[in-house]
């Protein structure tokens, strides 16, 4: 099936595990994560990480370890997640980032600079405590 828009299995990940994250008071590992979501234990750990790695989580170790907020989950955007992952949100004049064009204006005109600054505004207006 195709579709215009898709969120990638890491980006998804990181943000349905950073709102199991922010529900909970005491931590969560990623057995119970797992759990929840569905997603691979070994795919969740490695997009945590990157998430500790970009200073958004700290990572507790042993039997009663789990992952916890470094902020508060009002101060975390869902942006700022997505790109701990994807790296920056651009918007470019060509969808497929062409240099040069054998038109004179994209035949696909703004729609997709469109959709990209509608998807960032979206992110940026959730934040983790949107889902507490």
């Amino acid at each position: 099936m195709s579709r215009v828009f898709s969120l990638s299995e890491a980006a998804s990940i990181a943000i349905h595990s950073m709102v199991l994250i922010a529900r909970a008071k005491n931590g969560i590992n990623v057995v119970k994560i797992t759990e929840v979501t569905g997603f691979s234990k070994n795919h969740i750990a490695k997009v945590l990480q990157r998430l500790v790695k970009a200073d958004m989580l700290r990572s507790v170790r042993g039997p009663a370890g789990g992952f916890y907020l470094k902020k508060e989950a009002g101060g975390i955007t869902f942006l700022e997640i997505y790109e701990a992952i994807e790296g920056p949100m651009e918007e470019t004049d060509c969808p497929l980032s062409y240099v040069l064009c054998n038109y004179d204006s994209c035949i696909m005109g703004t729609i997709i600079n469109e959709m990209t600054g509608e998807f960032k505004k979206y992110l940026e207006n959730k934040t983790l405590a949107s889902f507490n």
